[in-house]
Parts: C-alpha cells; sequence; structure tokens
C-alpha cells in the first residue's frame, strides 16, 4: 500500500473540513467537521457530502499521525439529513440508486472496521447520514435538548442506513421499534437514559467533552483501546445480514409510490399523507 500523505488525501475534501491536530494539547486528534452549505442552517448531505463521509474513515484510520477521530456539525446543529435534491435523485436514477446503496453500507462498515477511536459530538438536531456517524461512534455525544430522529418512515422508505444494525443493541428492541417506525424525536437527555448516546451534556459543552474525551484515548494504550473496539464491534458484524437487508429494502421503497409523496410533503412544508 502506498505510503499515506495527509495533504494528498485530505485535500480531495470538500464538504467535509477536515482539520489535523499535530501540536499541542489536542494533538493525534482528526476534528471532522460538516458544513453548512450557503444560506443553511444545518449541515446536509448531497452526492458529495456522502460520498466523502464513506471515504473519510479509511483515510483516518491510514494516517499515522492521528490517533482519535471527532467528528461534528457546523451551524446550530449536528445534521440536517440527506438533501432533497439527492433524495429526488436516487427516486427517478436507478444508477444514483445504486451508488447510494454501495455508499451506506460502505458508511456503516467503514465505521466498524475503522480501528481507532471514533467521537461523536452532536451539538444539535441530528438526522440523516449525520446520525448514521452519531449513532456508530464510539462513544456518542449529545446535547441534552438536541433531538435526534430517524425520518425514514416520514419520508416513506425503510429505516435502513444503519438503524437495525444498531439502535436494538443500544436501546433494546421496544424503543428501537417505537422510534424508528413512528419516527419519534429523541431528546439527548432520554437518548442518554435509555442508552442510545454514551453521554448527554449542556449544548456549549458538547465539543469541549469530546475534546476531553479524545485527548485520553490518545493518551492511552493504542493497541488496548483499538483491540477493545475490534472485539466490541464483532456484535456489529455478527448484524451485518439484518442491516444488509435494512438497505436493501430502504432502496426498493425509493422505486415505490410513498417516497414521492415523502418528498412532495417536504418541499411543500406539510405532513406527508399515504396511500398504504
Amino acid at each position: 500500500m502506498d505510503a499515506f500523505d495527509a495533504t494528498t488525501h485530505y485535500a480531495r475534501y470538500r464538504s467535509l473540513r477536515i482539520v489535523r491536530h499535530v501540536e499541542g494539547e489536542n494533538a493525534g486528534t482528526l476534528e471532522i467537521v460538516m458544513q453548512c452549505k450557503p444560506g443553511q442552517k444545518l449541515p446536509t448531505a448531497d452526492a458529495r457530502t456522502h460520498y466523502e463521509m464513506v471515504e473519510i474513515w479509511r483515510d483516518f484510520d491510514r494516517d499515522p499521525d492521528m490517533r482519535v477521530a471527532v467528528m461534528r456539525g457546523e451551524g446550530v446543529g449536528f445534521s440536517a439529513g440527506g438533501d432533497v435534491t439527492l433524495i429526488e435523485a436516487m427516486t427517478d436514477d436507478f444508477a444514483m440508486r445504486a451508488q447510494v446503496w454501495q455508499e451506506a453500507k460502505d458508511l456503516v462498515y467503514n465505521m466498524i472496521n475503522c480501528s481507532k477511536p471514533i467521537i461523536s459530538a452532536m451539538h444539535g438536531a441530528a438526522a440523516g447520514a449525520g446520525l448514521v456517524c452519531g449513532l456508530l461512534a464510539d462513544i456518542s455525544i449529545a446535547a441534552k435538548g438536541g433531538k435526534l430522529v430517524d425520518a425514514h418512515t416520514r419520508l416513506g422508505v425503510a429505516a435502513g442506513d444503519h438503524a437495525a444494525i444498531i439502535w436494538p443493541l443500544l436501546c433494546g428492541m421496544a424503543k428501537a421499534k417505537y422510534y424508528l417506525m413512528l419516527c419519534e424525536p429523541v431528546t439527548g437527555e432520554e437518548a442518554e437514559r435509555i442508552g442510545l448516546v454514551s453521554l448527554a451534556v449542556e449544548t456549549d459543552q458538547v465539543v469541549p467533552k469530546a475534546f476531553e474525551l479524545a485527548r485520553r484515548l490518545s493518551a492511552g494504550s493504542q493497541s488496548a483501546i483499538r483491540w477493545t473496539k475490534y472485539s466490541l464491534n464483532n456484535w456489529l458484524r455478527s448484524a451485518g445480514p439484518t442491516f444488509d437487508a435494512s438497505v436493501a429494502l430502504e432502496m426498493l421503497g425509493f422505486t415505490g409510490p410513498d417516497i414521492r409523496e415523502g418528498v412532495k410533503a417536504i418541499r411543500e412544508k406539510r405532513n406527508p399523507v399515504f396511500g398504504g
């Protein structure tokens, strides 16, 4: 494998802002920031962002100077979910649907198989691909008053991009079905209570707490920490077939009539009316 060149590898990221902390108290931490597009208050995932969220974990894993990653969003929250233009493209274009299907799987498995610890700092609302990273992070931190929501069923497709592999393990099947089938938001405080996130803190403490924990992980035994992660993530690997089926069923939903009503409802800022 070619030697890792940080300048070359990270220069290709445009939607994600990558900060390599190589000096000072945060040395060894890779900061990954989901950026807002012009005029937006929350980061959204268009085709480019989705691709970058898949690739960043491979580059982070290969970077010899980085020991831990902190992922956060800019703006008023962590993430707002998929860009409507991407959703419409998936509905109309088989090639785009097939591409996102592959990327959705790679995003989850790349995070699971990344040897180094990942911390998410969800300082506000979290949905969509951002929520995937937020909950699949090895340590997840949410703002107490922030809201986490998997909006797939409201859109008219199955919850497939991460939910089946991680929610039942974190908060139990009963809670997973309640929140995922009803598309019910859960506050950061409640998410901590039911085990969906590692910690819930006040909003202004989310990012500082993430970096505090990153420093502790960076100072620890790297082999011990990484091998612990690898062993624990075998629980997620064992759920791989369940996850693969959920992503396939999500993509199948993008060929049906409900997704069109879901997108139309988003455009018209109203509740969807599904015909069953």
